[in-house]
């Protein structure tokens, strides 16, 4: 959850859509509802979509819905980094267990674990550097995508679970400044 900038993005986006988001740190909440305007999100949006905010750990069996979520949205770090247990594949099964059929997780992978530069970081497996990608991928074989993001100065990546979807599709069914960026998703494949 943090400062709820992805509950902010998703919700600008699509104001119709319940949230349920999780911080371990009732001081983070606080602090995202007082300076990061946190508290609107838990306000029923004019289509009806909020936020509604947990305290506890989003990776424990507890931290789930009846029926499973249609998504789930993975953005943990703790000094800077991916939490280490993202980089297990088992952590990814017990997630993927809190989804509806069919539901995906994305998630943010962080940089690479060794220094990349960014002109050498184009390729289609550029991902084998970031180990929060490999044990997506060794958790989910042939199920799993992957995009570099395009910061400038920054090596960061993203994954989503599931088959590939239709690029044309949907870079069609989002913001246009979000469109060009649908396209950069490639399957994630295993040597």
């Amino acid at each position: 959850q943090g400062a709820g900038t992805a509950a902010h993005m998703m919700l600008e986006v699509w104001p119709w859509i319940q949230l349920i988001g999780w911080e371990i740190d009732p001081t983070i909440i606080e602090l995202s509802r007082d300076y990061f305007g946190m508290s609107s999100l838990e306000k029923a949006t004019e289509l009806g979509g909020s936020l509604s905010v947990r305290i506890g750990d989003a990776l424990s069996p507890s931290a789930t819905v009846e029926g499973g979520f249609a998504g789930i949205v993975v953005d943990l770090f703790a000094d800077g980094k991916v939490l280490p247990q993202l980089q297990e594949a088992e952590t990814w099964l017990e997630i993927a267990k809190k989804l509806m059929p069919d539901g995906r997780i994305m998630v943010n992978c962080g940089g690479a674990d060794t220094p990349v530069s960014l002109a050498a970081d184009t390729g289609v497996s550029s991902w084998v550097q970031n180990p929060t990608i490999k044990a997506l991928c060794s958790a989910f074989p042939g199920q799993l995508n992957w995009k570099r993001l395009s910061e400038k100065e920054s090596v960061n990546y993203v994954a989503l679970t599931g088959p590939l979807p239709d690029l044309e599709e949907w870079s069609t069914s989002v913001p246009s400044e979000l469109s060009p960026r649908v396209k950069q998703w490639v399957p994630c494949e295993l040597a």
